[in-house]
């Protein structure tokens, strides 16, 4: 407990174009139970005043909200500035969710409480937001169910068995994934590119899988996500999207 107590957290979200959406991220991070992190919001470029709208929020916000800047497009090198933003200022450990989506009450808590177990990277689950809009059915079934194919997917995909991997794939999305400070320099991070030339989060994981076997996707580490990628590509466009970008729509930043 003592070890969980002593790391300094802070929470990375990658944003680009979220002014109309942002502030229920900010408000589920608001809402956590384990209050002991510091935010950061790494602004995109964003055209459409996305970062004035995280300034404004945390004017009168109880949470410490630092605001960076990144130029290169992509979730990628944005999430990647986040962190070493987080490691110069004196961060242990770096837990990353996305600015269209909602971490559940408890998110931080069990962050850390995995951590806590001597994880050195803690993945977690995606739930569909509720929300956004009236989800269908097969709506609120289809995120855990794509999640569940790329996972599997992965296990089996030729990249991700190589010999010198201590552990087997776990799909980790980056939505909601934490990684120790220290680890995340040993492997060098999230690859500085956009989502659609690369998942970031999957290089992560195959990175650090070279280093160690001390990572887990855990079933409390819950974060909701929206449903707008689904809707814009339908069914089997959004498979093909997770699949290694089989599928490539004309418009790949949905809003």
């Amino acid at each position: 407990m003592d070890g969980e107590n002593s790391m300094d957290l802070w929470v990375i979200v990658p944003a680009y174009n979220e002014a109309m959406g942002i502030e229920a991220t900010l408000h589920g991070l608001e809402a956590q139970d384990d209050q002991a992190f510091t935010l950061v919001v790494v602004d995109n470029m964003s055209t459409d005043g996305t970062a004035e709208v995280v300034r404004a929020y945390a004017a009168t916000s109880s949470m410490r909200i630092e605001v960076v800047q990144e130029a290169r497009k992509g979730t990628g090198a944005a999430s990647d500035t986040g962190m070493r933003h987080a490691i110069a200022q004196g961060a242990t450990h770096l837990a990353r969710t996305d600015a269209d989506c909602v971490p559940r009450h408890d998110w931080v808590r069990a962050i850390r409480r995995g951590f806590g177990d001597g994880l050195e990277m803690v993945g977690g689950k995606l739930r569909p937001r509720t929300d956004e809009f009236p989800l269908k059915f097969w709506e609120r079934r289809f995120i855990p169910f794509v999640v569940s194919v790329a996972a599997a997917f992965g296990r089996f995909r030729p990249g991700n068995r190589d010999a010198a991997y201590l552990g087997p794939y776990v799909m980790m999305p980056g939505a909601t994934v934490a990684i120790t400070a220290a680890l995340y320099e040993r492997s060098g991070g999230f690859p500085r590119t956009a989502i659609e030339e690369v998942h970031e989060d999957r290089a992560l994981v195959n990175r650090v899988r070279r280093l160690t076997g001390a990572y887990a996707s855990r079933r409390d580490v819950v974060v909701y996500g929206s449903v707008r990628r689904l809707r814009a590509y339908g069914l089997a466009g959004t498979l093909a999207w997770y699949a290694d970008h089989h599928y490539r729509p004309d418009v790949v930043d949905v809003r």
